[in-house]
Parts: C-alpha cells; sequence; structure tokens
C-alpha cells in the first residue's frame, strides 16, 4: 500500500512505501539493530538520524541501499528524500512498527541501510594527500563511543583523514556513525594492517609522527611539526606499544599530577586543535 496522509506532497506519496507490519521481510536488515549490526557484511552498515543521513547522501563514496522512516517525520525529510536515487526503496511505518521493527523506542524515527563503495587503502589515502597533511592514527582503539568521537574531532578540526590498525573497532559500526554525527562517513578513512605497518609508511611519506601518552616527553604545546603531521593514539589503560614509544617523538598534555588520564577522545581533540590549519602554527 502505497497511499500516505493527505498533507505529503503528491510526488511523495508515489515514492515512498507504507508498510504496516514489523516481519514485512523488506524491513529485515533494520530488525533488533541495538542487538546486531550490519558491520563486516559486505560493507554494509545501518545509520540514523537526519544529520548522519544529509552527510550519507552527500557523500558519493557511501550508497543508500534504503530508508525506513517514521511517519511523522516525512514531512521534514523532503529535501533529503528528493536527492535520494529513484530506485533506492523508501519504507515508512508507524510508532509501533518502528519501535516493534529496532526493538526498542527509536526516537530519531530516521534508519538507513547504507554501503562503501570501494574502501580506501592505506596507500591510496597517503598518495592522495596534500603537501601540508594531518592525519590521525589509531591503535586498538575498541570503544566504539570513543571511535565516534575521534571522528567528530577529526572532522571538526579538519584532519585529512584517519589510519586504524585491524584492532580497532570498525567506524561504521552504527552507535560510532551516530555519536559522530556522520563524521565517520565524512572524514576519508582505512583499517588494515599492523600499527607498526602504518607507521612506516607515513614514515616513508615524509609524516613527522607525534604519539601521544602521559608519559610523553615534550609537552604539546612545545612541540614543532613540520608540514605534515600524524598524530598516533592508542586505546586508555595499555595506550601505545612501548617499542613504538621508544622509536618516536612522544608528546604529552599537561595535566593534574594527581589524575593522569584523559579519555583517549578528549585527548584527540585537544591533539587536533593544537595541530590544525585553525592553531596558527
Amino acid at each position: 500500500m502505497k497511499t500516505l496522509v493527505p498533507e505529503e506532497p503528491d510526488w511523495l506519496q508515489h515514492r515512498v512505501t507504507r508498510i504496516d507490519d514489523a516481519e514485512d521481510d523488506r524491513l529485515a536488515p533494520y530488525r533488533n539493530v541495538r542487538e546486531r549490526d550490519l558491520v563486516g557484511r559486505e560493507g554494509r552498515f545501518i545509520a540514523e538520524g537526519k544529520v548522519v543521513l544529509n552527510v550519507m547522501l552527500s557523500n558519493p563514496a557511501f550508497a543508500v541501499e534504503s530508508l525506513l522512516i517514521l511517519e511523522n517525520r516525512l514531512a521534514g525529510l523532503t529535501q533529503q528524500l528528493k536527492l535520494c536515487p529513484p530506485d533506492v526503496p523508501i519504507y515508512c511505518v508507524s510508532r509501533e512498527v518502528m519501535d516493534a521493527i529496532a526493538g526498542f523506542p527509536m526516537h530519531r524515527g530516521i534508519l538507513a541501510v547504507g554501503g562503501r563503495n570501494a574502501p580506501h587503502s592505506i596507500d591510496a589515502l597517503i598518495d592522495g594527500m596534500p603537501d601540508k597533511a594531518l592525519a590521525v592514527v589509531l591503535c586498538g582503539i575498541s570503544n566504539h563511543d570513543n571511535m565516534g568521537s575521534i571522528f567528530r574531532n577529526a572532522a571538526a578540526f579538519e584532519a585529512d583523514c584517519i589510519f586504524m590498525d585491524e584492532t580497532s573497532c570498525d567506524p561504521l559500526y552504527r552507535k560510532a556513525i551516530r555519536v559522530s554525527v556522520g563524521a565517520a562517513l565524512k572524514v576519508p578513512f582505512a583499517r588494515e594492517g599492523s600499527i607498526e605497518t602504518i607507521v612506516a609508511k607515513l614514515q616513508t611519506a615524509g609524516f613527522d609522527i607525534f604519539a601521544l601518552s602521559p608519559a610523553g616527553i615534550t609537552d604539546i604545546y612545545d612541540a614543532k611539526p613540520s608540514r605534515r603531521v600524524a598524530l598516533l593514539l592508542g586505546t586508555e589503560g595499555e595506550g601505545l606499544p612501548k617499542l613504538l614509544l621508544e622509536k618516536l617523538k612522544t608528546v604529552k598534555i599537561p595535566m593534574s599530577g594527581s589524575f593522569d588520564s584523559l579519555n583517549v577522545a578528549t585527548a584527540s581533540g585537544i591533539a587536533l586543535s593544537r595541530f590544525s590549519r585553525f592553531s596558527g602554527l
């Protein structure tokens, strides 16, 4: 059935498919999104919210496979829905059906299944970066909230890209995308290989690598960057591998001597602010 409320534009009434059964097979990708995720299934992922949808529709690196919209959110998405290719299904459901599908109250009322058209490789990203560049390098970041926040910070301070080793979590996990406010779909990234390999490739490409550590030798505000800077951050608790810290320039963020544990996402924001083009360095 494709009849919507009368106030919807005529084109939207023909564009949107109303579904009243939470068990409809067309809604299978959206079912129980809190307990599972599409990450790892041929590059597909779940995105939620209007802001994230805007970012996804504006980035050709990602394709929208389908949309699931709460009926009272349709009127506010006219511009976004016009941008969807004509072959992208747009499903509309009631609040009762939406909550039954998601498995919990879905307040935003906007979900999308997306796909990554062509994942970046580390080599390709390095080759495509300008002479003056700022990169973020992540080692073992396994918390999706931290991952999303780091991407949000990277977008705010216009980092050129983010590199992650294979032990870091996938930034296309639904929660990471949501916390990043869509930045995970905006900032170019590559996730592959070991941290040692990533560091070696960046050094070969002329990057000045600063490893952040509470035990860093140099105050971050005294560090003198070159034109190409890579900021290396490790997981909370264990931090960066000792062998890497011994080989790289280490910097620390000045803080209380009685409490030296900044959240890694917060540390990334401070470091990016220091080395971004907005700092005047």
